[in-house]
C-alpha cells in the first residue's frame, strides 16, 4: 500500500479518523493524504462575488482550516509518517472520490457521525455516498457514542 486518503471534517470524529489513518500509514509505510473538503463558494443572486463581509468570513475560515491541516500533516511528519494536507472546495463526497482517484489512494478513511435515519433520508450521508462511488475500499470510522 502506497497511498492512504483520510477525509476529515474537523468534527469530534476527526481525531479517530486521523489516528486510524496514521496507524495504517505507519504499518504500511504509506503516504498519508489528509483531505478536508470545504463548501463550494455560495452563489449570490444579483451579486457577482457576494457581499464583502461574507467573502471575508469565508476566506478567514479557509485560512484557519488550511493552517489546521498543515499542522496535522506536520505532526504526522514528526511521528515519521509521510503526510500532506489538502484543502479542496467542492461537493464533499464527489470531491473525496475524485481526489482518491487523482492521488491513486488504495484506501479511503471517512468518519461517520451516526446520524438518524430521518437525517440520512433528507440530507444523505457523505460516508454512504463515498462508499457507493469510490473504486477502492472505504473504511468508515464511527463516532464515539455518548
Amino acid at each position: 500500500m502506497k497511498n492512504i486518503l483520510a477525509a476529515i471534517d474537523f468534527s469530534p470524529v476527526t481525531a479517530k479518523v486521523l489516528a486510524n489513518a496514521k496507524s495504517m500509514a505507519s504499518a504500511y509505510g504509506a503516504k498519508l493524504w489528509i483531505i478536508h473538503v470545504a463548501d463550494p463558494e455560495p452563489d449570490f443572486i444579483g451579486f457577482k462575488t457576494g457581499p464583502q463581509y461574507v467573502r471575508d468570513h469565508l476566506a478567514e475560515q479557509l485560512r484557519k482550516e488550511h493552517v489546521d491541516l498543515q499542522d496535522m500533516a506536520s505532526t504526522c511528519k514528526q511521528e515519521g509518517i509521510d503526510a500532506e494536507g489538502l484543502l479542496v472546495q467542492g461537493p464533499t463526497a464527489e470531491t473525496i472520490v475524485h481526489e482518491a482517484d487523482r492521488l491513486k489512494a488504495e484506501v479511503v478513511l471517512v468518519g461517520s457521525h451516526g446520524r438518524s435515519a430521518l437525517f440520512k433520508a433528507f440530507v444523505g450521508s457523505v460516508s454512504e455516498q463515498v462508499i457507493g462511488e469510490c473504486r477502492v475500499p472505504v473504511l468508515v470510522i464511527p463516532a464515539d457514542r455518548d
